[in-house]
């Protein structure tokens, strides 16, 4: 992964110096987010990212890891935003019908 690939946001500020415990650790108590897991990337330099990543379902992932399948919906998102959408077919005679 590139730096312009993984930098959304190029506007960073200090928030606070910090010092490794006894178990090499550093608290993020200072950090406002909602996020509890982290891609974590470092360089050279001993600088470090901290990505916040979320999980995805098992039954979910495939979505990801179909290019195809993804770019569809990508696509059809796109569609919906710029207000090209169509009227479909009224499900409303099916509302009551049992499932399973």
């Amino acid at each position: 992964m590139t730096i312009r690939q993984l930098i959304r946001d190029g506007e960073f500020k200090e928030l606070a110096e910090a010092q490794l415990d006894s178990k090499k650790r550093i608290t993020l108590k200072r950090l406002k987010t909602n996020s509890k897991r982290y891609r974590i990337y470092a360089n050279g330099a001993g600088q470090i990212i901290l990505d916040p990543q979320v999980s995805v379902s098992a039954s979910e992932v495939w979505l990801f890891e179909n290019k195809s399948a993804l770019e569809s919906v990508r696509r059809g998102l796109r569609q919906s935003a710029e207000g090209k959408v169509k009227e479909g077919p009224s499900m409303a005679g099916h509302a009551d019908l049992e499932l399973g």
